[in-house]
């Protein structure tokens, strides 16, 4: 049992322990008992009051803290008080209605803004109210303007699906066209913020803007009709008019009262159809079924005509709203340049027949001419060459008989002469033959072992003249060629190897690739500058100035070229100065996969190019290689435009009034345009053509620019047979096209 409640406060504890101890103390001062029992309840009063000092510490010190705490509590609250007051101020000042809503959608707190322009619901506004009661209060205050058609229970479902948002903003109407701009934003802790602002001033200062954004948009409108030089004219959707321009009325004839807002498009076309006249009479069923269509309308376009030979064209669209208008434009005038460029047409067309029909009596001519000179030269060739040989046998008796050695030495230089003119009768006669379309080649197996075998000793005692060896490889091919021909080719390739190598040796070999047999003679001379590799291929040419004629007359090689050309044997060169040439005839081996050659002659084409008449614009400066190149084509049945520059050409084509099917352009032309340059002109003009740039240029920025312009590059000297494959791309591009 205690004698202290512990229930007690504190304070009343320490009042019944001072008691105690009081009274403890009396009783021993006053006591009649013995001192031992005295001094023992002394003892327990000492004791007690040890105790009663230590709780009454302890109680103090908690007195104490509870004071602080106190302090602090009273402090905290008085700063929260003075926090919220101050919250409370600051929202009073915003200029917006602004209200606070928790976590739990109940309202916190509000400003005096808030709502106030819903005056039947400020009452109602108070801490504690849901999101969904203010919802339910605004929808049916009488300040709110609904929509048309829209109920106040709709209106709160919509805003309530719209607080599910985590930010949103729209407008509402209230009182007299005043309007609130709503912004709900969520907080952090998942409360809802929000704001009402007065947004009328700025929706008046809108529609104002709008109203004069529109009037001046119809001003435009009426400026820009105004200033087109077409007539226009727009319909609504009841075809009514609407809009229109002063050049309608004039184009159509129509009289001012005509054109009036709201005129009916009927009666607008009754006016015009007595005035104008369809120039197809399938238009006026057309236009009349495209202008009572509803619904959109595709476009539609027409022509009117009226006495005066005024031709009018009409074109029709329809607008996304229903309506549609009309543009109106005066053609006459290129109606009748159209008539007039026909006639010139026709008259054209007429004075080209009459240039063909010349040209193609003065083509006749020069072909009768060049058949006479084949004669010519056939029949004076086989007269001179009797009393050349039986001058020689002359000089020979003359030289025999004679002593004196001046006069044997005049007498050999005679034959020598002699020699030198048969020679150059018997190479223009084979000239002449090649070049004649009546020329028929021998076409048949020839064995390669039997032209070898008779050709070696004649060359043999050649190059045993000369100090050169000479190495001819037999080969057991047989190939298909004209053997005389053949024989007199590889003649004149050995014989011209051996007169223009002083030292080393000359070796005729045969590669075998696929169905083809390649013929090689190789030297060991001077070589050929690359710039020279096709002269050397023309008549009387010889790079080597210092020979004498007795060295070669500059014919034998333009006869290899024409014999080759003519057989389709393809003819290759390479040289290198300093180490040597080697020219290259290929020829079918007979029993190969390789084509039949035709026996048929004429001149040698690529394939298929003799049906194509294919017409060939050759830009070339150089007037050398500009004829070899000549030569060569029209040995393959190609038609040659020639031109030594761009300015000429172009003028040649502008008088021939023909489109070329392909074009060579020589890249360095001079004039101030290269090739390239003249092939956009001629693109410009004409339209693209197949076209091959030849040049001795090998840099890699002509070949990009060739790349560019997806053009062909043939470099010089012009290989023959890339050139036919150049040709026969052209012709197959064409068969495609037709």
């Amino acid at each position: 049992m205690s004698l202290i409640n512990p229930d007690d406060s504190l304070e009343r504890q320490n009042q019944k322990l001072l008691r105690i101890v009081e009274t403890l103390m009396n009783h021993v001062e006053h006591g009649n008992g013995q001192s031992g029992e005295a001094y023992a309840q002394f003892e327990r009063a000492a004791l007690l009051e040890k105790r009663v000092r230590e709780r009454t510490l302890e109680l103090e010190r908690t007195l104490n803290l509870l004071h602080d705490s106190n302090a602090q509590l009273a402090q905290a609250h008085e700063e929260t008080e003075t926090a919220r007051r101050n919250l409370a101020d600051a929202i009073e000042t915003i200029s917006e209605g602004f209200a606070l809503f928790d976590g739990d959608d109940v309202l916190v707190m509000c400003n005096s803004r808030f709502c106030r322009d819903f005056r039947d619901t400020v009452r109602d506004l108070r801490p504690g109210l849901s999101f969904e009661g203010y919802v339910r209060h605004v929808s049916r205050s009488r300040h709110l303007s609904l929509p048309e058609g829209l109920s106040p229970d709709a209106w709160a479902a919509d805003r309530m699906r719209k607080h599910t948002d985590r930010r949103v903003m729209f407008n509402v109407r209230h009182g007299q066209d005043r309007w609130l701009q709503v912004s709900e934003h969520r907080t952090a802790n998942g409360g809802t913020v929000i704001l009402q602002t007065d947004v009328t001033d700025i929706i008046r200062l809108e529609r104002q803007e709008r109203l004069k954004l529109k009037d001046k948009q119809t001003r435009m409108i009426r400026a820009t009709l105004d200033h087109l030089d077409q007539g226009v004219c727009i319909f609504d959707e009841g075809a009514h008019l609407v809009a229109w321009n002063e050049k309608i009325g004039t184009l159509m004839n129509l009289p001012a009262r005509r054109l009036h807002l709201g005129a009916s498009f009927d009666g607008l076309m009754e006016q015009v159809e007595q005035n104008f006249r369809f120039s197809q009479e399938s238009d006026r069923d057309l236009f009349r079924s495209w202008t009572e269509r509803g619904g959109r309308r595709g476009p539609i376009s027409f022509e009117l005509s009226r006495d005066g030979g005024i031709v009018l064209r009409f074109f029709g669209r329809g607008m996304p709203d229903g309506g549609f208008l009309f543009s109106c434009t005066d053609v006459t005038a290129e109606r009748e340049a159209a008539r007039r460029l026909t006639e010139v047409n026709e008259m054209l067309e007429q004075r080209v027949m009459e240039r063909t029909l010349e040209l193609e009596d003065a083509l006749s001519a020069a072909e009768r001419a060049n058949a006479s000179k084949s004669r010519f030269v056939a029949a004076a060739s086989h007269d001179l060459l009797q009393p050349l040989s039986a001058a020689k046998l002359f000089i020979s008796s003359l030289s025999e008989k004679s002593a004196d050695a001046g006069d044997k030495a005049v007498l050999d230089k005679a034959e020598s002469a002699l020699t030198s003119a048969e020679q150059l009768i018997d190479a223009l006669l084979d000239i002449s033959k090649l070049e004649s379309d009546g020329l028929k080649f021998d076409i048949r197996p020839v064995a390669l072992r039997e032209i070898f075998s008779r050709l070696r000793d004649e060359m043999e005692v050649l190059a045993a003249r000369k100090g050169l060896k000479l190495r001819m490889i037999d080969s057991d091919l047989t190939v298909e060629t004209d053997p005389a021909y053949l024989r007199r080719v590889v003649q004149n390739l050995v014989a011209n190897a051996i007169r223009y190598t002083e030292t080393g040796r000359v070796v005729i070999g045969v590669r075998r690739r696929g169905g083809t047999a390649r013929i090689e003679v190789w030297d060991t001379g001077p070589g050929i500058a690359e710039e020279d590799q096709s002269a050397i291929f023309e008549e009387f040419r010889r790079l080597d100035t210092r020979a004498s004629s007795n060295d070669g007359l500059g014919l034998g090689l333009a006869i290899v070229e024409r014999a080759c050309a003519r057989l389709g044997h393809p003819l290759g060169l390479w040289s290198e100065p300093g180490r040597g040439s080697c020219f290259m005839v290929s020829l079918p081996v007979v029993g190969s996969s390789a084509p039949a050659r035709p026996a048929a002659l004429g001149p040698a084409r690529p394939q298929g190019l003799a049906q194509a008449g294919l017409i060939v614009l050759l830009v070339e400066n150089d007037p050398q290689l500009r004829r070899a190149m000549t030569v060569l084509m029209e040995s393959w049945g190609v038609n040659v435009i020639e031109a030594e520059d761009a300015v000429s050409a172009l003028d040649l084509l502008a008088d021939l009034e023909i489109v070329p099917d392909a074009l060579l352009l020589d890249y360095q032309l001079g004039a101030g345009m290269s090739g390239t340059q003249l092939f956009g002109e001629i693109t410009t003009r004409m339209g693209r053509l197949p076209c091959a740039i030849v040049s001795a240029d090998r840099s890699e920025a002509l070949r990009e620019a060739c790349a560019a312009l997806q053009i062909e590059l043939l470099s010089k000297p012009v290989d023959r047979h890339r050139l036919g494959r150049f040709f026969d791309a052209v012709v197959r591009g064409t068969l495609a096209a037709e």
